[in-house]
């Protein structure tokens, strides 16, 4: 008779998911306010500021697969992922106080050095922390639950930096980019610090796994032979360009082409609030079709409601709406299925190689989740300085110059995403072929500790 998987209680799942929300605010949020602020407010051009985003996560190819390969292998009382979170959290801190509220006399030097200390930050917190999701169970279907529990309160806070500026604006008046930059900035001092406290103190990590052995270039070889991972990290790498393409894009459409340009926090609110909303439905069509079928369904959703978008123009900020509530519903699975996959993929990788080399995978996907982020900001950004659009509210842009922007955040896009379905479509990890791997594992593992107590006698 099949034992029934344990369960982690709400209390455990929310403990652990609370650090996601203020991570949130590096990812997303820079992306869309940062460029518009510096380029607009500060006056640097948009090229430099997006090569400066691209060489930034360039970095990360030297620094994702040192911080996954010393997690694997970092060993304290602690435990092993919990003392790279804490370490990482005060230069998270204050890069993002000092990106998100700069000096008045602030200069691409300053921007450069924030970012390099946020994404440094960023590695040492996100891999660790996204392996330990993956050693909290076992089992096919929690492990959609601990990632839905972890990106749903992670899209909590891309509301809650939404949210917050909303409220100050329409309470206070207190509105616009600058608002916002400073709004965040406190933000990111209160939570995260708080998160990370209630994660390491609340939430238990495994010591049933198996020390990797393997080393670090002979693992990324390991990697790239396995098939489901590269299918399923091509897929995740040209979606998220696709969805980077239109993030830094954001603020110029509303801003720009709807003539709203201190509505954007207002119609990212009705994004993720759709998104967070559209999590529970994903994993469970996920449960019922299995993770990778849901995943492609997703992509062709967002990507034949993302067009729509070029119909709109001057005051029709109202219309965007309803296709912004649907590409967020779409956008839910994005946030929760691929990292339920991504730890599927891990056990297929243990089942071969014997090791438990689960940072390892993140810090290839931590590195292409930025990178991707990276070159989807460097295009929109680049393409948008080499047509000749001028970032400065008022100036005068030309109708080639708005059709241009109209283009770059609707067309690219939605090509890639469906791209992205047809190569997830028959993605070959599923339920049946998990519950297998699983239970090749688990008679490895017994036939190790057998072995263990022979040879104590």
């Amino acid at each position: 008779m099949t034992q029934e998987p344990e369960r982690l209680s709400r209390f455990r799942l929310f403990c652990y998911g609370i650090t996601d929300m203020p991570l949130h605010f590096c990812l997303t949020p820079v992306l869309i306010f940062v460029p518009k602020y510096y380029t607009a407010e500060l006056g640097i051009s948009l090229i430099l500021v997006g090569n400066m985003f691209l060489f930034a996560r360039v970095m990360d190819v030297f620094t994702d697969p040192l911080v996954g390969y010393w997690s694997d292998r970092t060993r304290t009382p602690w435990g092993r992922r919990r003392p790279w979170i804490v370490a990482g959290t005060p230069i998270m801190v204050v890069s993002f106080y000092l990106l998100f509220l700069p000096p008045d006399d602030a200069g691409a030097g300053h921007l450069f050095a924030c970012i390099m200390g946020l994404y440094l930050a960023l590695t040492m917190i996100l891999i660790p922390y996204y392996s330990w999701a993956a050693e909290l169970s076992q089992d096919y279907s929690e492990r959609s639950r601990i990632t839905g529990w972890r990106s749903a309160i992670g899209i909590f806070g891309n509301m809650a930096a939404q949210g917050v500026p909303i409220i100050f604006l329409v309470l206070f008046g207190y509105g616009g980019d600058k608002a916002v930059m400073t709004i965040l900035g406190i933000m990111m001092i209160i939570t995260l610090p708080v998160g990370v406290l209630l994660t390491v103190t609340q939430v238990p990590e495994t010591r049933d796994y198996v020390d990797s052995t393997t080393p670090i270039f002979k693992g990324l070889k390991l990697m790239w032979k396995n098939g489901p991972f590269k299918r399923l990290i091509v897929t995740f790498m040209i979606g998220s360009t696709a969805f980077n393409i239109t993030t830094p894009l954001y603020s110029f459409f509303v801003g720009y082409v709807l003539g709203a340009p201190t509505m954007t926090v207002v119609m990212l609110a009705f994004f993720y609030t759709s998104n967070m909303i559209g999590v529970p439905f994903w994993v469970r069509l996920s449960n019922r079709i299995g993770k990778h079928r849901a995943y492609a369904v997703s992509f062709i959703l967002i990507g034949i409601a993302h067009p729509l978008y070029l119909f709109h123009g001057w005051g029709d900020f109202w219309w965007m709406i309803p296709i912004t509530i649907v590409s967020g519903f779409a956008g839910g699975a994005f946030a929760a299925l691929p990292n339920s996959m991504k730890a599927d993929v891990i056990d297929l990788d243990t089942m071969i190689s014997g090791d438990n080399r689960a940072a390892s995978f993140f810090a290839a996907w931590s590195f292409t989740a930025k990178l991707s982020a990276a070159v989807g900001g460097w295009i929109a950004l680049n393409v948008l300085g080499i047509i000749g659009f001028v970032p400065q509210l008022g100036a005068d842009n030309s109708y080639e110059h708005m059709m241009g922007l109209r283009i770059l955040f609707t067309v690219p896009p939605s090509v890639l995403f469906f791209v992205a379905a047809a190569i997830v479509w028959n993605y070959p990890i599923t339920k049946e072929r998990h519950a297998r791997m699983r239970a090749s594992i688990l008679r490895r593992n017994a036939r190790r500790a057998n072995s263990v107590r022979s040879s104590a006698v």
